[in-house]
C-alpha cells in the first residue's frame, strides 16, 4: 500500500508545484511512508499550503522523518494533522528537531500514535525553543510519567502554547504532579486535557493547588480519572479562589456524594465557572441536595450536566427548589436518572416561576403519566423553556392530552423531541389537537413511534390550521397510503412547513403520488425525505409532473425506492423545466445505464441542480459516458456521486474528458467502481487542466498495477480536497 501511496502522492506533489492550494485533506488515504516522502519533497518548495491533514495514512516514523525535513524549510504550513499514523519515538524526534527552527506551524496533531516517552521528551525540548506553536495534541500516545515530566518542564519556559491535549496516556500521579507545578508559573496555557490518564487523588491534589495560583487556564478536562471524593475536595477548594476557570469536566471520575458536596460548597463563592460536567459520577441523594443548595446562591453557572447519576425522584425535589430562585442556569441535563413522576412533578412546578432555563434534558428518566401532566401545567405559565427532551419515556394518552392542552397556552417552547416515546394513535390525536392552534412550536420529532395512518391523519388535520411548525419528522412510523393521502391534502393549504421527514415508512406508489400531487400547489416545503418508501416508477411519474410546476422544493431524498430506469426517465423529464431543486438523492434505485442516460439529457438543460447522488445504481461505462457528455454542457452541478457502481476504465476515460472542459464540478465520487490503472492515469492527466475539482474519490478501485507505477499519478484509495 505504501508504494501505491507513493504514486498517488507523486501526482499531488506535482499539483502542489503549479496550483495555489491552501488546504490539502488526505484523511484515510493510506499513502504510507513513500507517499509522505513525495509530499514532503513538494512542501520544501511550496509557498501556499497552510493546512495539511494526513490522519489515518499509516505513514509511520519514516514518513514523519521526511515531513520533518520539509518543515525545516517550508515557510507557510500552519496546521499539520498526523493523527492515527503509527508514528513512534524516532518519528517524533525528527518532528521535534524541525519545530526548533520552523517559524509557521501553529497546530500539530499527533493523536493516537505511539511516540511514548521518547517522543514526548523530544517534543518537550523543542517547545523550549519554539515560539510559534499554539496547539499540541498528544492524546493516546503511550506517554508515561517521564514524558509528562518533560512536558511540564517545557511549560515553565514556553510562552506560546495555549492548548495541550494529553488525554488517554498513562501519566499517572507523578506526571500530574509535574504538570501541576508548571501551571503555577505558566501564563499562556488556556486549555489542558488530562482525561483518561489513571490519575488518582495525589495528582489531582497537586493540580488543585496549581489552580489556586494559575491565572490563565479556562478549560480543564479530567474525565475518566479516579479522582474520587478526596480529589474533588481539593478541586473544590481551588475553585473558591480561582478566578479564570470557566469549564470543568469530571465525567466518570467516581466523585460520589462526597465530591459533589465539596464542589457544591465551592459553587457558592466561585464567580467564573460556567460549565460543570458531572455525568456518570454515582452522585446520589446527598450530593444532589448539596448542588441544589449551591444553585440557590451561585450566579455564574449556565450549564450543569448530571446525566447518568443516581438521582431519584425525591432528590429531584431539591433541584426543583433551586430552579425557583436560580437566575443563570440555562441548561440542565438529567438524562438517565430515575427521576420518575415524583421528580418531574417538582421540576415542573419550578418551571412555573423559573425565568432562565432554556433547555431541559429528561430522556430516559422513567417519566410517565403524572410527570407529563405536571409539565403540561408548567407550560401554561413558563416563558423561557425552548427545548424539552423526553425521548425514551413511557408517555400515555391522557397525559399527552393534558400536555397538548397546555401547548395551546404556552407560547415559548419551540423544539419538542418525542422520538421513541412509544406514542401510538391516542397520544398523537391529543398532540395533534394542540398543534392546530399552536403558535410557537417550530420543530416536532415524532420519529420511530407507532402512530400509523390514524396518527398521520390527525397530524395532517392539524397542519391545515397550524401556522408555526416548520420541521416535522414522522420517520419510521408505519405510515401507509391513507396517512400519506391525508398529509398530502394538508400540504395543499399549509403555509409554514419547510421540512417533512417520512423516511422508512411504507407509503408506496399511491401514497407518494398524492404527496407529489400536493407539491404542484404547495409553496413552502423545501425539503422532503422519502427514503425507503417503495414509491417505484409510478410514483416517479407523478413526481415528474410536480417538478415542472413546483418552485420551492430544493432538496429531495429518494434513496432505496425501486425507481429504476423508467422512473429515472420520468424524473429527468421534470428536471428539464424545474428551476428550484438543488439536491436530488437517488441512491440504490437500480436505474442502470438507461437511467443515467436519461438523467444526463436533463442535466444538459437543467441549470439549478447542484448535487446529484447516484450510488448503488448499477451504472456502467455507458452510463458514465452519457454523464460525461452532460458535464461538458452543464454549468451548475458541483457534486456528482457515483459510488459503488460498475464504471471501468472506459467510463473513467469519458469522465476525464469532461473534466478537461467542465469548470463547476467540485466533487466527483467514483469510489468502489471497476477503475484500473488506465482510468486512474487519464483522470490524473485531466486534473492538470481542471481548475474546479476539489474532491476526487477513487477508494476501492483496482488501481496500482506495478507496471504502471512509474506512469500513473493517482492510485488506490485516492481522496483529496483542494481549497483556493
Amino acid at each position: 500500500m505504501s508504494q501505491l501511496g507513493s504514486s498517488r502522492a507523486q501526482a499531488l506533489a506535482e499539483r502542489l508545484k503549479i496550483n495555489s492550494v491552501t488546504t490539502l485533506d488526505l484523511r484515510g488515504s493510506t499513502i504510507g511512508g513513500s507517499g509522505a516522502l513525495e509530499l514532503a519533497e513538494a512542501l520544501k518548495t511550496n509557498s501556499t499550503l497552510t493546512t495539511l491533514d494526513l490522519q489515518g495514512n499509516s505513514i509511520g516514523s519514516n514518513g514523519a522523518l521526511t515531513l520533518a525535513e520539509a518543515l525545516k524549510t517550508n515557510s507557510t504550513l500552519a496546521n499539520l494533522n498526523m493523527a492515527y499514523n503509527l508514528i513512534e519515538g524516532n518519528g517524533a524526534l525528527a518532528l521535534a528537531e524541525a519545530l526548533k527552527t520552523n517559524s509557521t506551524l501553529t497546530n500539530l496533531d499527533l493523536w493516537k500514535n505511539k511516540i511514548g516517552d521518547v517522543g514526548a521528551l523530544a517534543l518537550a525540548e523543542a517547545l523550549k525553543a519554539n515560539s510559534i506553536l499554539t496547539s499540541l495534541n498528544l492524546g493516546y500516545n503511550s506517554i508515561e510519567g517521564n514524558g509528562a515530566l518533560a512536558m511540564a518542564e517545557a511549560l515553565t519556559t514556553n510562552s506560546t502554547l495555549t492548548t495541550l491535549d494529553l488525554q488517554g496516556n498513562s501519566i499517572e500521579s507523578n506526571g500530574a504532579l509535574a504538570l501541576a507545578e508548571a501551571l503555577k508559573t505558566n501564563s499562556t496555557l488556556t486549555t489542558l486535557s488530562l482525561a483518561d490518564n489513571s490519575n488518582e487523588s495525589n495528582g489531582v491534589l497537586a493540580l488543585a493547588e496549581a489552580l489556586k495560583a494559575n491565572s490563565t487556564l479556562t478549560n480543564l478536562n479530567l474525565r475518566y480519572n479516579s479522582i474520587e471524593g478526596n480529589g474533588a475536595l481539593a478541586l473544590a477548594e481551588a475553585l473558591k479562589t480561582n478566578s479564570t476557570l470557566t469549564t470543568l469536566a469530571l465525567t466518570g471520575s467516581k466523585i460520589g456524594d462526597v465530591g459533589a458536596l465539596a464542589l457544591a460548597e465551592a459553587l457558592k463563592s466561585n464567580s467564573t465557572l460556567t460549565t460543570l460536567d458531572l455525568k456518570y459520577n454515582f452522585i446520589g441523594d446527598n450530593g444532589t441536595l448539596a448542588l441544589s443548595e449551591a444553585l440557590k446562591i451561585n450566579s455564574t453557572l449556565t450549564t450543569l450536566d448530571l446525566s447518568r447519576n443516581s438521582i431519584e425522584g425525591y432528590k429531584a425535589l431539591t433541584l426543583a427548589e433551586a430552579l425557583k430562585t436560580n437566575s443563570t442556569l440555562t441548561t440542565l441535563a438529567l438524562t438517565s436518572n430515575k427521576i420518575g413522576d415524583v421528580g418531574a412533578l417538582a421540576l415542573a412546578e419550578a418551571l412555573k416561576s423559573n425565568s432562565t432555563l432554556t433547555t431541559l434534558e429528561m430522556s430516559d428518566t422513567s417519566i410517565s403519566y403524572q410527570g407529563l401532566l405536571a409539565f403540561s401545567e408548567a407550560f401554561k405559565t413558563n416563558s423561557t423553556l425552548a427545548t424539552l427532551e423526553l425521548q425514551q419515556n413511557m408517555i400515555k394518552d391522557t397525559a399527552v392530552m393534558a400536555f397538548s392542552e397546555a401547548r395551546k397556552i404556552n407560547s415559548i417552547l419551540t423544539t419538542l423531541e418525542l422520538q421513541r416515546t412509544l406514542f401510538r394513535e391516542n397520544e398523537v390525536l391529543a398532540l395533534a389537537e394542540a398543534i392546530k392552534t399552536d403558535s410557537t412550536l417550530a420543530a416536532l420529532d415524532l420519529g420511530y413511534n407507532s402512530i400509523e395512518d390514524n396518527g398521520a391523519l390527525a397530524i395532517a388535520e392539524a397542519l391545515k390550521t397550524n401556522s408555526a411548525l416548520a420541521n416535522l419528522s414522522l420517520a419510521g412510523n408505519s405510515i401507509r397510503y391513507n396517512g400519506a393521502i391525508a398529509l398530502a391534502k394538508s400540504l395543499k393549504t399549509n403555509s409554514t412547513l419547510t421540512t417533512l421527514d417520512l423516511q422508512n415508512n411504507t407509503i408506496g406508489d399511491n401514497g407518494s403520488q398524492a404527496l407529489f400531487e400536493a407539491l404542484k400547489t404547495n409553496s413552502t416545503l423545501t425539503t422532503l425525505d422519502l427514503w425507503g418508501n417503495l414509491i417505484g416508477s409510478n410514483g416517479a411519474l407523478t413526481l415528474s409532473e410536480a417538478l415542472k410546476t413546483n418552485v420551492t422544493l430544493n432538496t429531495l431524498y429518494l434513496q432505496n425506492n425501486s425507481i429504476r430506469a423508467n422512473g429515472a426517465l420520468a424524473i429527468s423529464d421534470g428536471l428539464k423545466t424545474n428551476s428550484a431543486l438543488t439536491t436530488l438523492d437517488l441512491w440504490g434505485n437500480s436505474i442502470g445505464d438507461n437511467g443515467a442516460l436519461v438523467l444526463s439529457e436533463a442535466l444538459k438543460i437543467n441549470s439549478t441542480l447542484t448535487t446529484l447522488d447516484l450510488p448503488h445504481n448499477h451504472i456502467g461505462d455507458d452510463g458514465a459516458l452519457a454523464l460525461s457528455e452532460a458535464l461538458k454542457a452543464n454549468s451548475a452541478l458541483t457534486v456528482l456521486n457515483l459510488w459503488r457502481n460498475s464504471i471501468g476504465d472506459s467510463g473513467a476515460l469519458a469522465l476525464s474528458g469532461a473534466l478537461r472542459t467542465n469548470s463547476t464540478l467540485a466533487t466527483l465520487d467514483l469510489g468502489y467502481n471497476l477503475i484500473g490503472d488506465i482510468g486512474a492515469l487519464v483522470m490524473a492527466e485531466a486534473l492538470e487542466m481542471n481548475s474546479s475539482l476539489a474532491i476526487l474519490n477513487l477508494v476501492g478501485n483496482s488501481i496500482g498495477n506495478i507496471e504502471t507505477w512509474s506512469r500513473i499519478h493517482v492510485s488506490q484509495d485516492i481522496r483529496f480536497i483542494v481549497e483556493h
